[in-house]
């Protein structure tokens, strides 16, 4: 049999010889003339990859020939074929690790087929005798269970089952015997009650003892803290069987990865590196799913005996159909960025299709198993321990926090105290995740060529196939379509999502910052929508104001951003196209305010200023600056056109789902499913279904957890950090092992620097965006997150300010587009800031500085009171009022009417130093309407 250890050579072999070949052919084609010294090493690159891919084809090939029929009662381990889902996950397991080349005893497994009322079929019998008689004379054998949910993540079921050892040739039959009755036991029973998974069919396996001097169990992953960088094992002299059944504690060691550095004790020393090289080895053959493995040494060589999963390190529960993948080991989580898109708990319909996706060539740079974003609480994270591996590379010559801040304008600024996870990577490691990984950044590099073509068709592309769905009849029909076209289009435009992206942008700004300043790059970098007529995510407020103003159909508006808002992600989400009453709300909503465009034309005139200074200390510098800036704008317009693009895939995707409920008769709990399920169901497998009332149960209480940290760090349980009264709402680390920040000072709120200016004004907090209708003109608006959807808002609010964001987040990108002042990722600013609190904004500086307290007074005045004061030059008006009143958002006290022909939103307040008066924010050229009000905390 060509293992795949085995195959390394030749594959080697392959990529050698091609190039050489392929370098002496540059040679040759160039005449062997001087220039060819530069073909060659070009040409032998190309025969390097050439030569590696039909090695790797053809090893591959002769790889799959060692499997055995499908069918047959009994199979040697490592021919056991892929359909034969009965032969249990123990089996599974070791014919697995003997393709891979790992040392594992040689054995055998008898399937359920091979057993009758009585004991053993004629033909199991038959071939049993047939694999024994393969032996050693006297070998001793190991008789042990495989059922089907044995050993699985979900479940080990360990020590539930009969088994026994240093059995006899002629003994073997009775001690299978011994072996499968146990299925009938009360372990087996017990262990089934309190997990609620069900064992399944029982294989039994007969495998060859070794005669063991040590023996243990070791885990891939410290079980208990998920420290990726460290293996815990235990050994005992002899048998194992001692440790694993818990008889005996052994000695406990460990092994540092990725170096396998050793420490316990001195009896296993000569083994260590060994073991480490085989788990390590093991762990990767498993996709990166940590492993408990059980081991032993006989006569100087390390024995695999059996790998399992580490069953409570398993992020996936197949009945909430909800992964916690904080659980697969202890990695640092960021959701600054995907929040914006996702600001609820997604469905497992959703949840499922980025997955499916990538298993089905969509773009992937996973490494060891671990794709660069995961899912925690029903809400995306990326994965930063693996984008930090990624770039320090195989020399890992970079310090992890360097790494890091190549990344910030992604994820923002990581807090100092935060140690940094990394995977163990070995150069093996590196070695086989090279040529995919490659693979994906040319797949990358085709697709951002082809994107001016992508962009030019989309739109029509997908009312087709939206037709196309509409007219399917039966489930038949619709899974088909998705086979031959749905899921082709959305891998597609998955690829031209993540190939549109860039950090150009962001790097400019910061070095514009270094070079002319806070003032100057700030202007700069805020018009870029004006270098390339506009950006997609100021379209949808643009496009309403153009509605009212009778120069767009409303038809046209719903097509061009009738898919977009504020949980387009989400597939369960309905469209605003969807709802006819939905355009008709947004235009009656719409203020008389400011609109985005008397805003843009202010950021285009700071522009144009910014650059003449420029141009007058250096006309060089300042068309070389103008091209950099419209390099800067066509990178951030083309990430935000193919963006809108990908989410007008997923309303085609949410079309073909609802389509599919409708089929089906499930409704709307179509989006409990799986993507797998789905199409399963498609086509007649209904088993999912049983599912449905459980994972509806499990998403509301997802969707009810408040906002979770923006940073994790290690195991996290998103129950139990809500239950805990002093949680902290931006920073989670698994053990408290990070050192405690300083304790914050409370009349100050720091985050990022997200679009420059200084305003000070009211708090108004929004925990959703169903409350927009209380902001009111000139108040600073903090919430949680923002995106598209919330982009006609932002011309009515003073500043902004979120819990989650980054420089390269939308609220700050459209904050900085329309010139108002905002901090974003502040973690913790939905906490500390209310509304009617007195607050200064510094964009550029990233703080928010509390003037005053909501609280700090109480009003208790009864009867009426009166203001008499001019605003805009307008005539003196005193409003009336009839005492407090209060909301459940910030208890202001409303003393009358709208001043009408006014321009000035003017609150009555205790000012710092004590003194009562007014206060009066926003810029009287810009807002149409204003009101006067008092707060209950200004007096």
């Amino acid at each position: 049999m060509l293992t795949e250890r085995r195959a390394r050579r030749p594959v080697s072999l392959s990529a050698s010889l091609g190039s050489v070949v392929f370098g002496v052919c540059g040679v040759w084609s160039a005449g062997f003339q001087l220039w060819g010294i530069l073909v060659a090493p070009l040409a032998g690159m190309v025969g390097w990859f050439v030569g590696w891919f039909v090695g790797r084809t053809l090893c591959g090939r002769l790889s799959r020939l060692g499997y055995a029929p499908a069918g047959r009662p009994v199979y040697r381990f490592g021919t056991v074929p892929e359909t034969e889902n009965s032969v249990g996950g123990k089996a599974r397991s070791l014919s697995t690790l003997v393709r891979a080349g790992q040392p594992v005893p040689v054995g055998l497994v008898v399937l359920p087929r091979g057993f009758s009322d009585t004991g053993l079929t004629a033909a199991a019998r038959l071939a049993l005798d047939a694999e024994l008689g393969r032996l050693e004379p006297g070998a001793r054998m190991a008789v042990r269970s495989s059922a089907t949910a044995e050993d699985s993540a979900a479940a080990s079921f360990a020590g539930a089952y009969e088994t026994v050892l240093d059995v006899a040739a002629d003994e073997v039959v009775g001690a299978i015997g011994r072996v499968r009755g146990s299925a009938d036991g009360v372990r087996v029973a017990a262990y089934a009650q309190a997990t609620g998974i069900q064992a399944g069919e029982v294989a039994v396996i007969v495998q060859e003892m070794v005669k063991a001097e040590y023996a243990g169990v070791l885990f891939t992953v410290d079980p208990l803290t998920g420290d990726l960088g460290r293996m815990v094992g235990t050994v005992v002299a002899g048998l194992g069987e001692a440790v694993v059944s818990g008889e005996q504690t052994g000695e406990q060691f460990t092994l540092s990865r990725p170096t396998g550095e050793y420490a316990g004790p001195g009896s296993l020393r000569e083994y260590a590196k060994t073991l480490h090289a085989e788990a390590h080895r093991i762990e990767g053959t498993f996709g990166g799913v940590p492993q408990d493995i059980e081991w032993a040494v006989a006569e100087g060589k390390v024995w695999i005996l059996q790998a399992r999963p580490i069953t409570t390190m398993n992020p996936w529960d197949a009945q909430t159909a909800q992964p916690n993948d904080t659980l697969s080991g202890a990695c640092l989580w960021s959701a600054t960025n995907l929040s914006e898109a996702n600001p609820e708990a997604q469905t497992p319909l959703t949840i499922s299709l980025a997955r499916y996706q990538q298993a089905n060539g969509g773009p992937s740079m996973a490494l060891r198993g671990r794709e660069m974003a995961g899912y925690i609480g029903g809400r995306p994270y990326a994965n930063l321990t693996v984008q930090i591996t990624s770039r320090r590379g195989k020399a890992a010559k970079v310090e992890p926090r360097d790494a890091y801040r190549k990344l910030a304008g992604w994820w923002g600024d990581l807090p100092p105290e935060i140690q940094i996870p990394l995977l163990p990577m070995t150069a093996e490691d590196w070695t086989e995740v090279g040529i995919p990984l490659l693979g994906t950044l040319a797949r990358m590099g085709w697709t951002r060529l082809r994107l001016p073509a992508f962009l030019r068709t989309h739109r029509a592309a997908c009312g087709e196939l939206t037709r196309r769905i509409n007219a399917c009849s039966r489930p038949y029909d619709l899974r088909k379509l998705w086979s031959e076209e749905l899921q082709r289009f959305g891998i597609d435009s998955f690829w031209a999502v993540v190939a549109s992206g860039s950090t150009y942008p962001a790097t400019l700004e910061l070095r514009l910052r270094e070079q002319y300043g806070e003032e100057t790059a700030a202007a700069l970098v805020s018009n870029l929508s004006g270098l390339v007529d506009g950006l997609e995510s100021l379209g949808p407020a643009v496009g309403l104001r153009e509605v009212e103003a009778g120069r767009m159909g409303r038809d046209e508006y719903l097509a061009r951003f009738g898919h977009r808002g504020v949980n387009e992600t989400e597939l369960a989400w309905p469209r605003p196209s969807e709802d006819p009453e939905w355009l008709g709300r947004s235009l009656a909503e719409l203020d008389d305010v400011t609109t985005v465009a008397d805003l843009r034309r202010r950021q285009q005139e700071a522009y144009d200023a910014a650059l003449a200074r420029v141009a007058a200390a250096d006309p060089r510098a300042a068309k070389r600056l103008a091209g950099q800036l419209c390099r800067a704008a066509r990178h951030a317009a083309l990430r935000e056109a193919v963006r809108s693009k990908g989410v007008r895939t997923i309303g085609v995707t949410r079309r073909f789902a609802l389509r599919a409920g409708e089929l089906l008769g499930i409704g709307g709990d179509v989006f409990m499913l799986t993507v797998e399920e789905l199409l399963a169901a498609l086509t007649g497998g209904t088993a999912a279904y049983q599912y449905i009332p459980t994972r509806r149960d499990a998403y509301r209480g997802y969707r009810e957890l408040p906002v979770l940290p923006g940073v994790i760090v290690g195991r996290f349980d998103p129950f139990a950090w809500a239950a805990d009264p002093l949680r902290d709402p931006a920073l989670f680390v698994a053990g408290g092992g990070a050192a405690a920040p300083p304790a914050p000072d409370d009349s100050v709120v720091v985050g990022h620097a997200g679009a420059a200016g200084r305003v000070e004004g009211t708090v108004r907090r929004l925990d959703r965006y169903a409350e927009a209708g209380e902001l009111q003109p000139g108040e600073i608006l903090v919430t949680q997150l923002t995106n598209i959807g919330w982009t006609p808002l932002f011309p009515r609010a003073a500043a902004i300010v979120t819990d989650l964001g980054a420089p390269l987040s939308h609220a700050a990108i459209v904050a900085r587009e329309l010139g108002i002042p905002a901090v974003v990722g502040c973690g913790d600013a939905t906490v500390r800031l209310h509304t009617g609190d007195r607050v200064a904004v510094d964009g550029a500086a990233g703080r928010v500085s509390v003037l005053a307290r909501r609280d700090d007074h109480t009003v208790t005045a009864e009867g009426s009171a009166s203001y008499s004061g001019t605003a805009q030059g307008q005539a003196s008006d005193t409003v009336a009022g009839t005492g407090p009143t209060s909301d459940s958002r910030g208890g202001q006290l409303s003393l009358g009417h709208r001043l009408h022909q006014t321009t000035r939103h003017i609150r009555l307040c205790r000012k710092p130093d004590g003194r009562v008066g007014s206060d009066s924010h926003g810029d009287p050229s810009s807002h149409g309407r204003t009101s006067v009000q008092a707060s209950d905390a200004w007096f």
